[in-house]
């Protein structure tokens, strides 16, 4: 049994304007009197207008979608009793200008002094989704073999087209705003764990990033835990979207361990067709075309089908075949989180759209 874990970072809004609240301090401290919640399962972010979760370590996908409902209800909860709302966006609809206000450590303190600007625009939430592995050389062969289906992980959970305001025209504008780091962006292929590590010290001792958490991959190992953290996803509006990718990203570590004790070949996308699939990914979501790892496009409702019939066998061991795939295919029905969003500010206007947003990130599971 592969285990897995999900991080989420929310924003907390004010509930008037909808603009961002510096409100993690209040909020946190209304959260520590809910019942439902551990202190270690509620942290702090980069900017105080933010809060993130982390599950317990979780063997099925019901549990880790519990976990989550549990955590989302309680925090939500939290934020309402302190005058805000909770949001599953991963970019802010919109947001003052000026200094952000940050939370007062030395780590955030050292980021702010390297790149000001980026972290008052730092508005942005991601979903980190840990799965477990038996060692770091074979996470690393993992990691390669993911590398060719982030982009449709990006495209899948794309939550983030609007930003001061505006519509960016991008389902992922957070996937944009993130690159912008020095290590982002899909990882390179590795030759092995020495390999990876050497390289990793190598950005460090060269300055390019204080230290190895500020390894922004997509996908990295972990540093803290015996996992490997894919990091492409925004944070998603509901519950059952993030059991999806989390699904389908355990399906993907558990096909890319079978390959890699086969030794079967891997497709390997050239660095340029990477970059430029991610970027294509975060621009287009689910509309239209994505770029293949050979460089070719390929319809995004084709590269999610795939990936589910990629991972379909691993899915099956895990009892995950039918409820991710049903999952997918919803999500292919009815449009992603950006797609969504759009559609609720065409119904209800930018009020409406924060109401929405509050409304999906606390809304029970669904069956299907």
């Amino acid at each position: 049994m592969i285990t897995l874990g999900v991080e989420e970072e929310y924003l907390l809004l004010d509930e008037a304007s909808g603009y961002p609240a510096a409100a993690a301090d209040e909020v946190c401290a209304a959260a520590g009197l809910q019942p439902a919640l551990a202190s270690a399962e509620v942290q702090h972010e980069l900017l105080l207008t933010q809060l993130e979760v982390a599950t317990p370590v979780c063997e099925t996908l019901d549990e880790l979608g519990g976990n989550l409902l549990r955590l989302r209800h309680a925090l939500g909860e939290a934020a309402g009793q302190a005058g805000y709302l909770l949001a599953a966006t991963a970019a802010a609809p919109f947001r003052h200008e000026g200094p952000a206000a940050i939370t007062d450590t030395p780590r955030y303190r050292g980021l702010y002094e390297d790149a000001p600007q980026l972290v008052d625009e730092q508005l942005i939430n991601g979903m980190h989704v840990h799965v477990g592995i038996p060692d770091r050389a074979t996470g690393v062969a993992v990691l390669n073999r993911l590398r060719r289906w982030l982009p449709v992980l990006v495209a899948l959970s794309g939550n983030s087209p609007f930003w001061n305001g505006g519509d960016t025209g991008f389902a992922s504008w957070r996937t944009v705003v993130f690159g912008r780091w020095p290590v982002s962006g899909p990882p390179p292929a590795f030759a092995d764990a020495s390999d990876y590590d050497r390289r990793v010290r190598g950005l460090v001792t060269g300055g390019a990033i204080r230290d190895v958490h500020q390894v922004y991959w997509q996908a990295r190992l972990s540093e803290r835990y015996r996992t490997i953290e894919v990091r492409a996803a925004d944070v998603q509006l509901r519950v059952e979207e993030a059991v999806m990718l989390a699904g389908l990203i355990r399906g993907l570590t558990q096909t890319a361990i079978w390959r890699y004790e086969a030794d079967a070949p891997e497709p390997e996308p050239l660095p340029e067709i990477a970059a430029a699939a991610g970027w294509h990914a975060a621009r287009y979501g689910l509309d239209g075309s994505l770029i293949g790892s050979e460089g070719k496009p390929i319809a995004a409702r084709d590269a999610a089908r795939a990936l589910v019939r990629h991972v379909l066998p691993a899915l099956a061991q895990y009892g995950d075949a039918n409820q991710v795939a049903a999952l997918v295919e919803h999500t292919l029905r009815v449009g992603n989180g950006s797609q969504r969003q759009r559609k609720a500010v065409a119904d209800a206007g930018p009020l409406g759209l924060v109401r929405f947003i509050a409304s999906e990130t606390t809304k029970n599971l669904e069956n299907r």
